[in-house]
């Protein structure tokens, strides 16, 4: 273990008590590589910018050891822990932590996501968008992703992102197989814009952790999707992993048409949830997982989404930076496994995966 507090350095008077009480606290050593590869690889954060650190109790150990980077790396940063503010689950971001944030020029997120609290989540990265500001979402993160998703090459994921951003941009269809069923088309639309969130975080688009992502909002999508990856929100906590009792999803038009399953309960709660707004069913991102350094899915969307395939989301189009012009209170997530993946433009077809695996180089 980290050594505890009687090796810390003593605090000043105007730290806060949450911030001295994460630096206090013992965590892993294996925490630290991935906590610094957060702090100085994927966000870049320098000694003369102000970091808003937001955690909760059943994160504390990971807020400790992302901490300790910042209190290292000499920067001023403030240290929140939600239940400390609010009750759990949140209606609200608490005005604390989105006061804190207007000052300063990156944040981190690690917490564990409870249902019903998209909303407030999306309180706090209204400002980061306004602000642009540097964010690293790190939803539901674990000590098996510290270990493993965290622990990733970002400059060599960033190259591979970056390839595969050159072709999706002059893409206009893109066609999706698995061998367990699923088989989609989505047209794109050339006025939407295509990002990458590969773990390298800029101003112009705060991203998860870990990362590994190029994505867009589609302009049409049709065929089956065969889930047998992981779904995502607080459905992932609930179901896991999805191989032995796939979701399989119909969709026409955008929108989807059916859902089944052989885990009726899963199929019950996705619809439901899908159908939340009028836009709850229609699939807002379209996105391609480029983390070489995830080798299987484990259960948990925050890596799994940047599993080496295809995922979809249905619900919000995150059209502040994509251009979609319409919005929805909800969104989820679905990975499948073992892709192939044709890109179509003006210059022809090419196929970049092939049973899972990129055919182009990092």
């Amino acid at each position: 273990m980290v050594p505890g507090p009687e090796t810390v350095r003593s605090f000043p008077a105007r730290m806060p008590q949450i911030a001295a009480r994460l630096l206090a606290l013992d965590f892993p050593d294996d925490f630290a590589p991935g906590a610094r590869s957060a702090v100085r690889t994927c966000l870049r954060i320098q000694p003369d910018e102000k970091v808003t650190l937001i955690t909760d109790r059943d994160t504390e150990q990971i807020g400790a050891a992302i901490a300790r980077q910042l209190e290292e790396l000499g920067c001023r940063w403030n240290g929140f822990l939600l239940e400390d503010l609010v009750p759990r689950p949140l209606i609200d971001m608490p005005a604390a932590v989105l006061d804190d944030m207007e000052t300063s020029q990156v944040s981190i997120f690690a917490v564990q996501v409870q249902q019903n609290e998209l909303r407030s989540r999306m309180q706090m990265t209204d400002v980061v968008n306004r602000r642009h500001m540097r964010h690293a979402h790190m939803v539901n993160i674990t000590a098996q992703i510290m270990r493993e998703g965290m622990r990733a090459d970002y400059e060599q994921v960033d190259r591979l992102s970056q390839q595969v951003l050159e072709r999706v941009r002059k893409s206009k269809r893109i066609r999706a197989t698995t061998a367990s069923g699923t088989d989609i088309t989505s047209e794109m639309n050339p006025e939407y814009k295509w990002f990458k969130t590969s773990g390298i975080i800029s101003p112009e688009k705060w991203g998860n952790l870990p990362g590994g992502e190029c994505f867009t909002s589609p302009g049409e999508v049709n065929g089956i999707f065969v889930v047998d990856g992981v779904v995502g929100d607080w459905l992932c906590a609930r179901y896991g992993l999805l191989e032995s009792t796939p979701l399989t999803i119909e969709i026409a038009g955008n929108r989807i048409t059916r859902c089944s399953s052989a885990n009726r309960d899963l199929e019950r709660d996705f619809w439901a949830y899908t159908h939340t707004d009028e836009n709850s069913d229609r699939v807002g991102e379209f996105a391609i997982g480029t983390n070489i350094g995830v080798d299987r899915v484990i259960g948990n969307i925050l890596q799994d989404e940047k599993f080496p395939g295809i995922h979809i989301a249905f619900g919000n189009p995150y059209g502040e930076h994509t251009g979609a012009p319409w919005r929805s209170g909800t969104h989820i997530d679905v990975v499948g496994l073992g892709f192939n993946i044709w890109l179509e433009s003006d210059a022809g077809t090419e196929q970049i995966m092939r049973e899972g695996k990129f055919l182009i180089s990092a």
